[in-house]
């Protein structure tokens, strides 16, 4: 998809619909959404629906970012504790690692 052929107010609608998509637990949404649209909402000279792809693409940013930071939290305790967490630990795995932790 060329965003450049686009009109300015299909623009603000396909923001509007990736911030609502990214809203649904899919934060990928949010993270193209943000870069996307960021020329649109901060470098482009004014245009009607700026403000709007503007507030769009900022929460699409915090919402990535912290989508990201939960995921990497996750990973880093999971990755770290795992083996302590007996039972529970081994039924959260895909695959059970054998030997000794």
């Amino acid at each position: 998809m060329d965003l450049r052929k686009m009109r300015d107010e299909d623009k603000v609608e396909l923001c509007r619909k990736y911030f609502i998509g990214g809203c649904f637990l899919l934060p990928f949404l949010w993270a193209v959404n943000a870069c996307w649209f960021f020329k649109d909402a901060f470098i482009r000279d004014e245009f009607v629906g700026q403000a709007e792809i503007r507030k769009y693409v900022t929460r699409s940013a915090i919402g990535a970012m912290l989508w990201l930071i939960v995921a990497v939290s996750w990973n880093v305790v999971f990755q770290l504790k795992r083996a302590s967490w007996d039972d529970f630990g081994d039924k959260l795995s895909t695959i059970v690692p054998i030997g000794i932790p």
